[in-house]
């Protein structure tokens, strides 16, 4: 089967999985009771399930065993590579049930981190570590080829699988919004692996924007049904581990996920310097302060998705690892200055 093909085929069975498991999924929640009510900082009406990354990783995983079945899998794959699906799974089946449990019984933060520790931890295990990558002016970086590398890519690892998990969970804030991201970001590591002659990779992205383009037509506004802890943390992991099954493509993935990403930064920095828990839920992310500025939910969230899949193509279409680095300087000034405006906006109002 040729890789045009086996592009259609991953992508169409998991799309279709997620169009029939969705709706399933927002029933199951409702007769589960694990359901999201209004008040606080939820504005949707009615009770919503919080069950939907039931659809989102049954599709996925689905999809994944068909295209092993067809022996989709196989061509170009070294042992290693092996390893590093069998993590990306593995992390993913634990990082959706754990999520499952926060939607049933609304865990501390404390023991989401621990959680999320816990599999960065299965990540560096499976060899779904992050001990290569360039830089501008100094090129190819192998951290293992030095004494102390794994005193850095240990670390960075854990830092990149639990920020990436933190990052989708408080992007989950809006209908459609986390679940649209991650499909511009599959998209963009798919069509990287496919032209640096990876289709077989390129595959496991492709699976997972199949399951998520069917997932969303339920998930925008009005939506009748959540990601949920479950979806997210799924997809946080997932997210984090393709990027690094890319060969890590940290650049790529910063760039698209620049947005939420530096938000996620702020809000840690903001709470910290008012004497606030960064754990400590608030209408400080920059989808909240959008929203109490008068634009609708789907107004903010198709901004997102331009704004994602700009900087998605750029990081495509630039081969300068400078002008990359200017780009994610730039997109971090401007997502900055944007906080701070309206920071003291909220402030002074």
């Amino acid at each position: 089967m040729d890789s045009g093909l086996s592009y259609l085929t991953v992508f169409t069975v998991a799309a279709l999985s997620s169009v029939v498991l969705a709706p399933l999924s927002a029933r199951l929640g409702r007769r589960l009771g694990v359901v999201d009510r209004p008040g606080g900082r939820r504005i949707h009406k009615g009770e919503v399930s919080r069950l939907g990354g039931v659809a989102l990783f049954l599709a996925f995983a689905a999809t994944v065993g068909v295209a092993a079945w067809q022996g989709l899998l196989t061509v170009g794959y070294k042992p290693d590579d092996f390893t590093r699906l069998k993590g990306l799974l593995i992390g993913g089946l634990v990082a959706f049930l754990f999520g499952l449990v926060d939607d049933r019984f609304d865990l501390s933060p404390g023991l989401q981190l621990l959680f999320q520790f816990t599999l960065s931890l299965v990540a560096l295990a499976t060899l779904l570590w992050l001990e290569s990558f360039t830089l501008p002016f100094f090129g190819y970086v192998a951290l293992s080829a030095y004494p102390w590398g794994a005193w850095v890519y240990v670390p960075l690892t854990v830092l990149w699988v639990m920020g990436m998990m933190n990052t989708v969970n408080w992007l989950d804030g809006l209908d459609g919004l986390a679940a649209g991201v991650g499909a511009i970001l599959c998209l963009v590591l798919a069509v990287h692996m496919h032209r640096v002659g990876q289709p077989s990779v390129a595959l496991l992205p492709l699976a997972l924007l199949g399951a998520l383009v069917g997932f969303l037509p339920y998930n925008v506004a009005p939506s009748r049904v959540f990601l949920g802890s479950g979806g997210a943390f799924f997809l946080g992991y997932a997210l984090s581990g393709l990027g690094l099954i890319a060969g890590g493509r940290v650049a790529t993935v910063l760039l698209v996920m620049g947005l939420p990403i530096v938000d996620v930064a702020w809000q840690i920095f903001d709470r910290v310097r008012h004497r606030r828990s960064p754990a400590q839920a608030d209408r400080g992310h920059l989808h909240y302060r959008l929203l109490d500025l008068g634009l609708s939910q789907r107004t903010i969230v198709l901004v997102y998705w331009a704004f994602c899949g700009l900087f998605g193509l750029l990081a495509l279409s630039i081969s300068s690892r400078l002008y990359k680095l200017i780009a994610l300087l730039v997109l971090g000034g401007l997502v900055v200055l944007t906080l701070a405006f309206l920071s003291r906006r909220g402030q002074d109002t």
